[in-house]
C-alpha cells in the first residue's frame, strides 16, 4: 500500500476534516534518543499519534525506545516526513538540522532557550517546547505539560498547537524572547531547586540520617505554593533573621556547600530588607 504524502500548506479539503485528524495522515519524526525523545513518542503514542521514525545516533537508546513503544528506527537513514521535531541538546540543535534536506516540510526544535532561526535548513522553522524535567524512568501526566509554540506561519501555529493539544490540556503561543524568560524561570524553579536537593542529601548521608525524613518537609513546601505566593510561604533562620543558628550552621559547612548557604541566606534577606 502506498504510502500517503501530505503536501504544506493544507489542501481546502482537509479543513473539512479539521487539522487534528489530518494529523493521522502526518508523516512524524522524532529525531534524538535522549530524556526528551523518549517522553514525546511515549506521548504520542499513548495518544494514537503515529509516528513514521525514531531517529539518531546511540543505537542503544535507540532500540530500547523502539522495542518499548513498537516504533521503526535507524542511525543511519533519515526517513523522509511532513514533520520533523528534534529533540536533542542545544548545542547539537543547528548541527542535527543541517541533516534535514526536504524543503517542503516543517521542522521543530523542542529547546527553551533557542530561537527557531537557529535550524539550518530551507524548511519551515518552528519551537515546540514542552516546560517540563523529562527522565526515562519516571513517568509523567502528559496532559499537564504546558507547550509553547512558535512558528513562521498561522498555519504551522495552528498545526503544531492541535498537534500539540492531543497531547496536552495546556498549550500557548510564544515568542523566542518571552520563551527564554520561561525557560530561566524553569531553572530557577526546578534546576537549581533539585541540586539544593542533591547538597541536602550530602549533608543527610554525611551523618547517615535516612533522606526520606525529608521528603515529607518537600512535599508540604512545594504544595504551599499551591496556595500561597512563594515570597508569603518563605520560613526559616534567614527570614527570622535569627543570627545564632545562622552562624551555627555556618561552622556545620565548609566549602561549596558553605558558600551557597550564604548566598542563599543573603538573597532571602535582601528580598525581605533584612
Amino acid at each position: 500500500m502506498p504510502i500517503l504524502t501530505i503536501q504544506f500548506p493544507l489542501p481546502s479539503f482537509f479543513s473539512v476534516l479539521g487539522l487534528k485528524s489530518y494529523i493521522c495522515y502526518m508523516q512524524i519524526v522524532i529525531i534524538g534518543s535522549g530524556n526528551v525523545a523518549y517522553h514525546m513518542a511515549k506521548a504520542f503514542s499513548l495518544k494514537g499519534i503515529p509516528l513514521a521514525q525514531i531517529f539518531g545516533r546511540n543505537e542503544n537508546e535507540l532500540k530500547k525506545i523502539a522495542e518499548e513503544l513498537n516504533l521503526p528506527y535507524s542511525t543511519e537513514r533519515l526517513k523522509d516526513a511532513d514533520l520533523y521535531i528534534i529533540c536533542v541538546s542545544d548545542h547539537s540543535v543547528e548541527e542535527v538540522s543541517k541533516m534535514i534536506t526536504k524543503k517542503n516540510c516543517l521542522v521543530a526544535h523542542t529547546s527553551g532557550s533557542l530561537p527557531k532561526e537557529i535550524l539550518s535548513g530551507e524548511y519551515r522553522k518552528a519551537s515546540f517546547y514542552p516546560l517540563q524535567t523529562f527522565s526515562k524512568s519516571k513517568d509523567l501526566e502528559y496532559e499537564k505539560i504546558p507547550f509553547f509554540i512558535e512558528t513562521e506561519n498561522k498555519e504551522d501555529q495552528k498545526l503544531l498547537s492541535d498537534l500539540a493539544s492531543v497531547v496536552s490540556k495546556n498549550v500557548m503561543e510564544s515568542t523566542h524572547e518571552k520563551r527564554k524568560y520561561i525557560h530561566l524561570t524553569a531553572v530557577f524553579a526546578c534546576n537549581f531547586v533539585n541540586h539544593l536537593f542533591s547538597r541536602a542529601k550530602e549533608i543527610s548521608d554525611s551523618q547517615e540520617i535516612p533522606f526520606d525524613y525529608f521528603l515529607p518537609l518537600i512535599d508540604e513546601t512545594v504544595q504551599k505554593i499551591y496556595e500561597i505566593e512563594p515570597k508569603m510561604a518563605q520560613t526559616g533562620p534567614a527570614v527570622r533573621n535569627d543570627v545564632r543558628i545562622l552562624q551555627l550552621h555556618e561552622q556545620l559547612l565548609k566549602d561549596e556547600s558553605l558558600e551557597i548557604y550564604k548566598t542563599m541566606n543573603h538573597s532571602i534577606q535582601k528580598m525581605y530588607e533584612l
